[in-house]
């Protein structure tokens, strides 16, 4: 079974899991598809899928896209430091 098929979101309105905007009722929205992926038990394999095929749009491992975009840049400021620190 794979982990999209335990996903809490399965049976639950795509739509909801991708706002339009970041104010107003959007942020209803955002927090309703938070809520989902809170008790979803497959949320951190959804966050890392989300993360690895660079998924911009939508709500995915409870995450929103500026929130998945700030992850990425501290994860390559870690790379970059790492290798810094090799070289030395």
């Amino acid at each position: 079974m794979s982990w999209r098929e335990r996903a809490a979101c399965r049976d639950v309105d795509p739509d909801l899991f991708f706002p339009i905007g970041t104010a107003g009722l959007t942020l209803v929205q955002i927090d309703e598809a938070k809520a989902v992926c809170a008790r979803c038990p497959v949320r951190e394999r959804c966050l890392q899928w989300a993360l690895d095929v660079g998924q911009v749009e939508g709500i995915w491992g409870g995450t929103t896209e500026s929130e998945r975009r700030a992850t990425r840049r501290r994860s390559a400021r870690k790379n970059v430091e790492g290798v810094g620190a090799r070289a030395s």
